[in-house]
């Protein structure tokens, strides 16, 4: 007779590795206020020239500018929270544009919430 340790995941779940990389991610000062940021990036960022703001976020130089660190240090941050699935990135005219990826962060939160 077997038994079932763990129920099948919810195929919206992260599965652990990525769930601590989100964990990760969100263990910064700097990116959390990022994702705060990029909630309104019209009331925290500057007009851009090459990108809307609400369709493609905010442009990684004034991401730079507002965190008030070198550029290689906020790209940084940016490939941390892309790379967990926080944030989007949208090359466009020579930059980067990021924007948050709500649905995934709502998901994260119910999955937090259901620890």
């Amino acid at each position: 007779m077997s038994s079932v340790l763990f129920s099948p995941v919810d195929e919206t779940e992260l599965d652990a590795p990525d769930l601590e990389r989100a964990l990760k991610a969100l263990a910064s000062a700097r990116r959390l206020q990022i994702l705060e940021w990029l909630k309104d990036p019209q009331a925290h960022f500057p007009p851009q020239e090459h990108g809307d703001p609400v369709e493609h976020g905010a442009c990684n130089m004034y991401i730079t500018d507002k965190l008030g660190v070198s550029q290689p240090a906020a790209s940084r941050h940016m490939k941390v929270l892309v790379d967990a699935g926080l944030v989007i990135a949208t090359p466009r005219a020579g930059y980067v544009y990021y924007r948050r990826d709500s649905d995934a962060i709502a998901r994260l939160t119910d999955q937090i919430a259901g620890l």
